[in-house]
């Protein structure tokens, strides 16, 4: 087993200090600015995962989308709302080879031009089987879009930024889930089929945006020197790290320590296949993490109320059309705010105390949620003639309405931004698109076991159900206690290069220290110091797996 509580070694390191020390660093200052909005056009990809589970969520509300397909129920809501993760499920196996052969950015553009399809056949859609289709094929191009976007934001991202930019990533669910939560609210009104027709159209608006801008957004440098094209790299790194400036020490920088690092992983042989994923130690080490975070951060109970919060909100006597769209659009609002605060504080905080922190408060939520709708439901007997409770405890499910706040506010800190963030930041380069897509293939089969199981058994056990997810939350937080590793430094953040090191043992450190040390020597014209050539610690790309 890992240390318990295993923390990076020294923070940033001596050479970035010294090659960052008196520059503006500000992501939103010069040119820092100009690579702050490139990223955001690749952060806009997960728009597209949050907008579905709001607009279901939302669609479910509506009187004109349940007269039309017939007042879906049980297994066929839940196929409603699991067939994207199936069309998913289909495409991850490809997406990682369209990823590292044909670069990140036609991941991107090849995800977009498929969802873009399954929207508009969604939007006509004039059954049940032409809307479920769609939503299949709008699920398979998003599998390629969000195996390459992530990734190519944790290497493209400029050192200093990587850790908060890539938990923006997947905290920019929520603006998706926001733009569909308030569209179906506005749209409940309309008395035909563009109530729900419109929701559905808009699905498409950030694939469009990016198709429309996919040729301002540069490749990976990492991507460029594994295939051989070193010069586009340096351009990139050039033009977005030192503002054009080709003599900057932190071009040079850079460029050796990728260059060192992925030297070291052909000479350690760290495959490319599927299988390297389970070879090593240090890759099983990252394996179970990955995998446990991907099934957590769906099996933690959000489940319900991301695409169920009508069943959460009918059993508390909360029924009303408007009412129910109201609670739904704030929530999101909410939600993308805390998981904003999460993605920006986990340099300072860390990654280990917010995931604890994330599965303990919960846990105290659910445990409080449960209690509330107990309470709730045992005063709720007495119906009147439209099925209204009569005399029911009114405070006891406003309590449960607070803590799904609450919870949420718990699970945003964390699970929402980092899932993501932290799963690419520790995978080496060669495997980095494997491991996403076996994240994600986790994040959608867990998905589908949901969205098929929690109408069912909210049907036949109501708030009793709720229990499940408390006995579950607690285990996560031992579990969370026991192996997740902080790549957090002591002095700052760690950059991606250094993280690997945690995972495969410090021998694999030296070379490509030496390499990323020596490249500051030359361009400041100075040989390295004695204890510089013993290979201390510094910034290393840890690309690749130096022992069993």
């Amino acid at each position: 087993m890992v240390g318990v509580g295993a923390i990076a070694g020294g923070g940033m390191s001596s050479d970035l200090q010294a090659l960052l020390a008196g520059r503006d660093t500000r992501f939103y200052r010069g040119h820092l600015l100009r690579l702050t909005c490139i990223i955001f056009l690749v952060l806009i990809t997960s728009m597209t995962n949050g907008y579905d589970g709001s607009m279901m969520n939302g669609l479910q509300a509506l009187d004109n989308w349940k007269q039309y397909f017939g007042s879906p129920t049980g297994g066929l809501l839940g196929l409603f709302n699991a067939i994207q993760n199936i069309g998913g499920l289909v495409g991850l196996p490809f997406a990682p080879w369209v990823s590292d052969t044909l670069g990140r950015r036609t991941g991107i553009m090849l995800g977009c031009i498929i969802m873009m399809i399954g929207v508009a056949l969604q939007t006509a859609a004039q059954n049940i089987g032409m809307f479920i289709a769609a939503r299949g094929l709008v699920g398979f191009g998003l599998s390629f879009a969000t195996i390459a976007a992530p990734v190519l934001i944790t290497e493209l991202a400029f050192p200093t930024h990587r850790a908060g930019l890539t938990s923006l990533y997947n905290s920019t669910w929520y603006l998706g889930s926001i733009v569909a939560a308030w569209t179906t609210y506005g749209t409940f009104r309309l008395q035909n089929t563009w109530s729900w027709r419109i929701p559905s159209l808009l699905q498409g608006l950030p694939s469009v945006l990016q198709i429309l801008f996919i040729y301002a957004i540069p490749e990976s440098p990492r991507w460029l020197i594994d295939h051989g094209r070193e010069a586009d790299a340096v351009r990139v790194i050039a033009k977005y790290h030192c503002g054009g400036d080709y003599d900057d020490p932190l071009v040079a920088y850079e460029i050796d320590e990728i260059k060192e690092a992925l030297r070291l992983e052909k000479e350690a042989k760290q495959g490319t296949s599927f299988l390297s994923l389970f070879q090593t130690r240090g890759n099983l080490r990252r394996l179970r993490i990955i995998v446990a975070l991907a099934f957590f951060s769906q099996w933690s109970g959000n489940g319900l109320v991301s695409y169920y919060l009508t069943l959460v909100l009918d059993g508390i006597g909360i029924t009303s059309e408007g009412t129910q769209t109201l609670i739904n659009g704030i929530l999101q609002l909410f939600n993308y705010g805390t998981a904003i605060f999460g993605a920006l504080i986990v340099d300072r905080a860390g990654r280990r105390p917010l995931f604890l922190t994330s599965t303990a408060g919960m846990c105290a939520a659910y445990i409080c949620w449960t209690i509330c709708s107990a309470i709730y439901q045992k005063s709720a007997t007495n119906l009147d003639a439209a099925g209204v409770p009569i005399g029911a405890n009114k405070t006891a499910g406003n309590g449960v309405l607070g803590f799904i706040f609450i919870y949420y506010a718990f699970y945003n800190i964390a699970l929402s931004p980092h899932l993501v963030s932290y799963t690419v930041e520790i995978l080496p380069f060669r495997i980095r698109s494997k491991g996403l897509m076996l994240m994600q293939f986790c994040v959608s089969a867990s998905l589908v076991f949901n969205q098929y199981v929690n109408p069912i058994a909210m049907d036949a056990l109501n708030w009793k159900y709720y229990i499940v997810y408390c006995v579950w939350l607690a285990f996560e937080t031992v579990y969370f206690y026991f192996f997740v590793i902080e790549t957090k430094g002591k002095n700052g953040p760690l950059p991606l290069e250094e993280i690997a090191m945690l995972f495969d043992g410090p021998r694999a450190l030296d070379d490509v220290a030496r390499a990323g040390h020596g490249a500051l020597h030359d361009a400041a014209g100075t040989p390295p110091a004695e204890d510089d050539k013993k290979g201390d610690v510094y910034h290393v790309e840890r690309a690749g797996t130096l022992e069993a």
